[in-house]
This record gives C-alpha cells, sequence and structure tokens, in this order.
C-alpha cells in the first residue's frame, strides 16, 4: 500500500492576491518632483544671488569707465590696470586702514558693552530693567538724518571731529541696542544653574560671565560681531560727515571721490568695490560657523 504525500499550501499562497502593506512615506521624504522642483529653485536663488558679484567683477576688467554701457565689448579688452590703478594712484590703503579701524574698534567696544548689557538684563532684576531694554528698542527708530546733527555738535564739544574715537563711537551708538537684544535673548537660552555652579566654585559674577557664559555664547558673539562690522564698514552718513580729511575716508566714503558732477570713472569704481569686498569674505569666513547657531538660538526665549 503506498502512501502519497499533498503539497501543503500556507494560508498566503492560497490567496493569489493577497494584499501587500502600502509603502508610507515619512514625514520629511520627498519625491522625485519635489526634490527636483526644490533644486531648481535653489540653483535659480543662488544664480540671482551671484549674478550681481559676477557683473561687477566683469565690469571691473573694462578699460573704459563707458563700458558698462556696452559690455559686449569688454570681452575683447579685458584688462587688470583698473586694479592696478586702484592700489598704485589713489589713497586706497588709507582707505582700508581707516576701514579696519573704525569697523574692528566699533566691534569691539559694542560686543563688549552688548554683551555685559545684555547679560545683566538676562540675569539681574534691577528696577526698571524692562523699561531699561525698551529704551534700548526705541533708539533704533530715529533716522540716520536726525541723529546726524545733535551728534556732530556732541562730538563737537568733546573735540572728537574728524578722529576714529568719534566714528566708532557713532557707530556703536547704533549697534549695541540691537545687538544687547540679540545678546540677551542668546543668553536666556543659557541655564541659570551655570551661573550657581560658578558662584558655587568661588567666582564673582564677572568670573562666571567671563570664563563660563561667554564661551557658550560664542555663536550669539558672532552675530553680534559681524552686525556691528558690517555697519561700520559699510555706512556712509556719518563717515563723510565727521570725517574730514581724505586720508581718513572709509572705502564708502572714498568710492564717492570717484564720481564727481561731470564725471563718473565707474570702472575704477567697480574694481575698488571688488577689493572692497576682500575683508568682508574675509571676516564673514572666520565667523561663519557660528553665524546660523546665532541667529537661530537667540529666538528660542524673549
Amino acid at each position: 500500500m503506498s502512501t502519497s504525500t499533498l503539497p501543503t499550501t500556507s494560508a498566503a499562497d492560497q490567496a493569489p492576491d493577497a494584499v501587500r502593506p502600502r509603502k508610507v512615506r515619512r514625514r520629511g521624504d520627498r519625491g522625485l518632483g519635489a526634490s527636483l522642483a526644490s533644486h531648481g529653485i535653489l540653483i535659480v536663488a543662488s544664480l540671482i544671488a551671484l549674478f550681481p558679484i559676477a557683473w561687477l567683477v566683469f565690469l571691473s576688467l573694462g578699460p573704459d569707465k563707458d563700458d558698462y554701457l556696452h559690455p559686449g565689448r569688454i570681452f575683447g579688452k579685458m584688462t587688470f590696470d583698473n586694479y592696478v590703478f586702484v592700489l598704485q594712484e589713489t589713497k586706497f590703503f588709507d582707505w582700508l586702514t581707516s576701514t579696519l579701524i573704525v569697523s574692528l574698534g566699533a566691534t569691539l567696544i559694542g560686543v563688549l558693552v552688548a554683551s555685559t548689557t545684555g547679560y545683566a538684563v538676562s540675569r539681574m532684576r534691577f528696577p526698571g530693567y524692562k523699561k531699561f531694554m525698551w529704551v534700548l528698542l526705541v533708539t533704533q527708530m530715529f533716522p540716520i538724518a536726525v541723529l546726524i546733527v545733535p551728534m556732530y555738535q556732541i562730538l563737537s564739544e568733546l573735540q572728537l571731529i574728524d578722529s576714529y574715537l568719534g566714528l566708532v563711537l557713532v557707530y556703536c551708538s547704533t549697534a549695541v541696542p540691537y545687538c544687547a537684544w540679540l545678546l540677551k535673548g542668546y543668553f536666556d537660552t543659557i541655564p541659570f544653574e551655570i551661573d550657581e555652579a560658578g558662584r558655587v566654585d568661588g567666582l564673582t559674577p564677572f568670573g562666571t560671565f567671563a570664563r563660563l557664559i561667554l564661551p557658550l555664547a560664542k555663536p550669539g558673539l558672532a552675530v553680534a560681531a559681524f552686525y556691528s562690522f558690517i555697519t561700520a564698514f559699510g555706512e556712509v552718513a556719518f563717515a563723510s560727515t565727521f570725517m574730514l580729511s581724505d586720508t581718513k575716508y572709509t572705502f564708502a566714503v572714498g568710492l564717492q571721490s570717484f564720481i564727481s558732477e561731470h564725471d563718473a570713472q565707474r570702472h575704477y569704481m567697480a574694481a575698488t568695490a571688488v577689493l572692497i569686498a576682500v575683508p568682508v569674505s574675509a571676516f564673514f569666513y572666520l565667523v561663519q560657523k557660528n553665524l546660523v547657531t546665532g541667529l537661530t538660538a537667540g529666538g528660542t526665549k524673549g
């Protein structure tokens, strides 16, 4: 008697059209179309951002002041003579020295004052501390045209007209209120327990601030330093009013020397503008690691 075995079938095999689980797209996953669209938008935005810089560099290679009217002619006569003229025949290095003195001075003093102010308001509860921060905010409401006359009178009485210190103090008066608000918000994100630990270890309030808090606040300090530097580096109205000697002109004021009532040497101006961008790019490179962190972290608490 022979026995035969029949193949056994599972329940899944008996169901010819078994329902497969649908692939669930996780949050944040994008399809091919959405990815291509986002990359396309980023490429277009990058080209829009880079076009003015590339156009400025291109115009700086034209030997004639009217080449900007006929940019196609520049291809056949590109030259670096404009850069040679700016570096050798103008007061470019005097402008560079003045700009760095004023910008770095405003950055150091401004960040020092703003950091101590922001830390005091963040940690100490003295009478009127909230109103004090609002007063700092109100100072940002006044336009430059309103501030020039009273500032000129104050600097004149202090004999600080046509001096680097006077211009540095003027720039600090505009940068410190904003930087104090920025750093106050960043100091709020640092736990108060760190201050208490410093006091337990015997540190003074200033020692706690200098040795414990400031190292943790590097991103916020980088943003404040960058804002103070850029504000002083590119400002025109105060610099042209308070600096009378052409050797003490900043870059922004020195550029105006290429434009007169009847003439405009745009090729030299373009070359100077390209050279001016070098120190700013270098400063941005030094602080760019902390810029994004400092800009976002300061807004988590207010």
